[in-house]
C-alpha cells in the first residue's frame, strides 16, 4: 500500500474535517491509504510543552512520516493570509529532509479554512506551496473539471480546496466543499501512484 500523508493543524475542527474528507478521496484509489497526522501547538513565548501522543485525534507527525509518504496533503487555517505558526514551525524543522531530497518528485496538494470568505484563502494556499517547492515536490491543484468550482457559494479554489467556517468557526463543510476535498484527495493519490517507484528499493528523488 502507498501511504499518502494528510498533515494538518486545526484549532476548532474545520481543517481537521477537511483532512478527513481528503483522506476519503485518497482511499478511493486502489493501492493507496491515507495517514492522518497533525502538529502540536506552539506558544509565542516558548515552545508549548505537549505530550508525545495527543489525547485524541491524529498522532503528531514525524520526519519519518514525511520521508516515507508517497504524497502529501497539507492543511492549515489562515492566519493573516498565511499558514498557522504550528505548521510553519514543523516545516522549518525539515531541513534534513531537504538535504536528502526525501520529498523531491513527490506530489503535494494544499487545503485551508477561514472564518470569512475573503479571509486570505488563496494567499494562504500559495504561501504554503513555497516550502514544498523548495523540497522539490510537484504541486497538484483542483482543476475546473471539478464543476463545483464554478458554482460554489462557500469555499473552493484552483490552488487547493478551501472552507468557509464562519465568524464562530462552527459552519459545517458544504456539499461542494466535501466533494472538492474528496476530488482533491483522489487526484493526489492517483498522481502518487503514477509517480511511485516501480520497485521498493528504487530511489524516489528526482534530481
Amino acid at each position: 500500500m502507498l501511504d499518502i500523508l494528510v498533515l494538518f493543524y486545526s484549532r476548532y475542527g474545520a481543517t481537521r474535517e477537511m483532512a478527513r474528507q481528503i483522506a476519503h478521496g485518497i482511499e478511493q484509489v486502489e493501492g493507496c491509504q491515507a495517514r492522518l497526522r497533525t502538529v502540536p501547538p506552539v506558544s509565542t513565548v516558548c515552545e508549548a510543552s505537549e505530550a508525545a501522543v495527543p489525547d485524541e485525534g491524529a498522532p503528531y507527525v514525524s520526519h519519518e512520516d514525511m520521508a516515507q509518504c508517497g504524497g502529501l496533503a497539507l492543511g492549515s487555517p489562515t492566519r493573516f493570509g498565511n499558514m498557522a505558526a504550528p505548521l510553519k514551525y514543523f516545516l522549518d524543522s525539515t531541513g534534513s529532509l531537504w538535504l536528502s531530497a526525501k520529498l523531491s518528485g513527490k506530489p503535494a496538494t494544499l487545503f485551508t479554512s477561514t472564518s470569512s470568505l475573503h479571509g486570505g484563502q488563496e494567499s494562504t494556499l500559495l504561501s504554503m506551496m513555497l516550502p514544498l517547492l523548495h523540497h522539490g515536490m510537484i504541486i497538484s491543484g483542483v482543476p475546473y473539471s471539478a464543476t463545483e468550482l464554478n458554482k460554489t457559494q462557500t469555499g473552493g479554489t484552483p490552488y487547493g480546496t478551501s472552507h468557509l467556517a464562519g465568524p464562530n468557526s462552527d459552519q459545517a463543510l458544504s456539499e461542494d466543499e466535501i466533494n472538492l476535498c474528496q476530488i482533491q484527495g483522489k487526484r493526489l493519490a492517483l498522481a502518487a501512484r503514477r509517480l511511485a517507484p516501480e520497485t521498493p528499493d528504487q530511489d524516489w528523488p528526482l534530481r
